[in-house]
């Protein structure tokens, strides 16, 4: 699953784009529509044309409203950058533009929109020019731009596709098993109690899951879930979720908590930071400053610590540590944003090197900034678990000969990420009661690796059940063909690992080797089609041995239907014209059986007569039994193999 996020100046059509491409109005607020501007966040999904959902944050553009829009970008997988044609950058699109880039959003597309209101071409070209410069150097340098209208349509499916292009090649969604949901909206639904909506990240919530609400500690229960108003039983990381709890009410919650799993994700008051200042800061940061803090959804003040110089000037980056003052639940590696309360504006941001540094560093110490380096390039575990990721799936001697870790480090850096649960072997040959067992050629996985694959094998496949709800499945090398494109080398022998532990996992089914399908899929026949097939198979049992040719069958019930049945074991089919039912070629095969036990051959007249046919069928059926090597031919007979 994942989230798209807008992001612009004022007015610049941020809510009109939304609601053209998904339909759904993401203003929600009485006074957003009478001012008809965001005020909140607002949300909507969509299905792109890869047949991919995908969940849509829509953030307000105003200055006034930037604490807001902090709140809803921290989630998301991609922008979508707004930038109105009849106005071109603005004071907000910079803003909005430094915030994505200090929380290193991994990127997404450019929309140049109300292309219907520019002069012309040649002002359009002009404002295009002018925005590729500003987006030079920043997490959108070379995102495509789009030229659309929300009013007309122009430009939407070229947006659409442009933003499915981009996702499609998009890193996969984290999945260490520690699911954190920040949360941006709390409320209560009558009947159901209290409700809480965010981006989920880190692993999976499930329905009946015992869960806890940081910082404060609560303890609640996950009565229901919800993505994109659907009812489901599990989320999966990055999925807009909306969670019913119960133990816990409305007023116990707030924007900025944190639902997840109990016993791992504590609140902090200290945390330790590398810094980004932003060039256009309006003054040098000073030792001790007063600033907002905003990571996730939570927004707090802090006091900034300047740990190895006096003051950093504009354009410049640091060690610091903050002093927050309200408690946050954050983990090493989190994202934040640092803004000045007055003037309100956004001076810079950076990445949590250690959420619990257990006390005030002294300033100017060569020993604490020397540690804080060594934790900001990551512990042997982190940097081989990083590795993976560059490189999954690959074999463990690939993994090897490719990390800046010694043989001896590797080696016992994946013994504990494997027993952790965090790296996966594909290898079927493997003793599983071995935790260590794997070998040299064993494929490995990254959990959230493992997470990706499984969305993608599973859109895939329910693209196609969908596609075609009568057929049994995909053919198993036509799944290996699509899947081709998202899986770096995928040998027959990866595929083979990859299929064998899907189907261990319960939620697909590989059938003889030839079609796979997810496990949920039922072939099921519409009122229409069933009293179709009843009484085709009537017309059979009418004249057995004499059936209505393959032709004929199709004309009846059509090709996807005679297909199914025929998937279904209710027909056999033995020649490009000939189809039995079943069970009457199971009572012919065991009576020429019986014949050739007793009289030692038959011939194509001798099978007509036994069974008052015609020597189609007959040539038919036999033929059929020496392809299934139970019988064979002899001159102009049939012997049992």
């Amino acid at each position: 699953m994942r989230v798209i996020g807008t992001a612009g100046h004022v007015d610049h059509g941020k809510s009109t784009l939304v609601h053209a491409l998904t339909g759904i109005d993401p203003d929600r607020l009485k006074e957003e529509k009478e001012r008809e501007m965001t005020i909140d966040l607002g949300f909507a999904w969509l299905t792109l044309p890869s047949g991919e959902r995908v969940g849509v944050v829509d953030v307000p553009g105003h200055k006034d409203f930037i604490k807001n829009m902090l709140a809803g970008v921290g989630g998301i997988d991609a922008a979508l950058f707004v930038v109105a044609a009849d106005e071109g950058v603005m004071p907000q699109t910079r803003e909005h533009l430094s915030i994505l880039d200090l929380l290193q959003v991994p990127g997404g597309v450019v929309a140049l929109t109300k292309t219907d209101m520019a002069e012309d071409e040649d002002w359009l070209d002009l404002v295009e020019a002018d925005l590729l410069e500003v987006l030079e150097g920043t997490v959108l340098d070379g995102a495509p731009v789009v030229r659309c209208s929300a009013r007309t349509g122009e430009g939407l499916e070229e947006l659409l596709a442009e933003l499915d292009d981009y996702l499609s090649t998009g890193a996969p969604r984290r999945d260490v098993g520690r699911p954190r949901l920040p949360i941006d909206r709390v409320f209560t639904v009558p009947g159901f109690g209290t409700v809480v909506t965010g981006t989920l990240s880190d692993g999976t919530l499930s329905v009946g899951q015992e869960v806890e609400i940081q910082p404060s500690g609560l303890g609640a229960r996950i009565r229901g879930l919800q993505t994109h108003k659907e009812k489901i039983d599990q989320a999966v990381p990055g999925s807009r979720v909306a969670i019913n709890l119960t133990g816990v009410g409305k007023d116990e919650i707030f924007r900025g908590d944190v639902v997840t799993a109990p016993g791992w994700l504590k609140p902090t008051l200290l945390v330790d930071c590398h810094l980004r200042y932003l060039p256009d800061a309006p003054l040098p940061l000073k030792h001790n400053t007063r600033v907002d803090f905003f990571s996730g959804a939570a927004e707090t003040y802090a006091r900034v610590r300047l740990l190895g110089t006096r003051a950093l000037a504009p354009g410049e980056e640091g060690w610091v540590q903050l002093r927050l003052e309200k408690s946050v639940a954050l983990t090493k590696g989190d994202r934040f944003i640092l803004r000045l309360p007055s003037p309100s504006v956004t001076i810079g941001g950076g990445r949590v090197v250690n959420p619990f540094p257990g006390r005030r560093h002294r300033r100017f110490r060569p020993e604490v900034i020397e540690r804080l380096e060594t934790l900001a390039h990551g512990t042997p575990d982190e940097v081989l678990l990083q590795d993976l990721e560059r490189r999954q799936p690959c074999e463990v001697r690939d993994l090897y000969r490719h990390t800046s870790l010694s043989q001896q480090q590797a080696r016992e850096s994946l013994s504990l990420l494997v027993e952790d649960g965090q790296v996966f072997v594909l290898d079927s040959g493997l003793d599983a009661s071995k935790a260590s067992g794997y070998r040299d050629a064993s494929f490995l996985i990254t959990r959230s690796g493992w997470g990706a694959l499984r969305e993608r094998l599973q859109t895939l496949l329910g693209n196609y059940h969908r596609q075609f709800p009568l057929r049994a499945g995909m053919p198993r090398e036509e799944v290996k063909s699509r899947l081709a494109p998202y899986v770096s080398q995928l040998t027959s022998r990866l595929f083979n690992e990859i299929v064998e532990r899907a189907a261990g996992e319960g939620w697909l089914e590989d059938i003889a080797g030839a079609t796979i399908r997810l496990a949920s899929h039922e072939i099921t026949f519409s009122p229409k089609q069933q009293q179709a097939v009843d009484y085709l198979l009537y017309t059979f049992r009418q004249d057995p041995y004499t059936t209505p040719s393959v032709a004929q069958c199709e004309e009846q019930v059509g090709p996807e239907l005679l297909s199914a049945l025929i998937e279904q074991g209710h027909l056999i089919k033995l020649s490009e014209d000939v189809i039995f039912l079943t069970d009457t070629y199971d009572e012919m095969r065991d009576r020429v059986v019986a014949h050739l036990q007793e009289q030692g051959t038959i011939t194509v007249a001798e099978m007509r007569d036994m069974f008052s046919t015609s020597r189609k069928y007959a040539l038919a059926f036999l033929g059929h039994l020496d392809e299934k090597r139970i019988t064979r031919r002899v001159g102009d007979e049939r012997v049992l193999r």
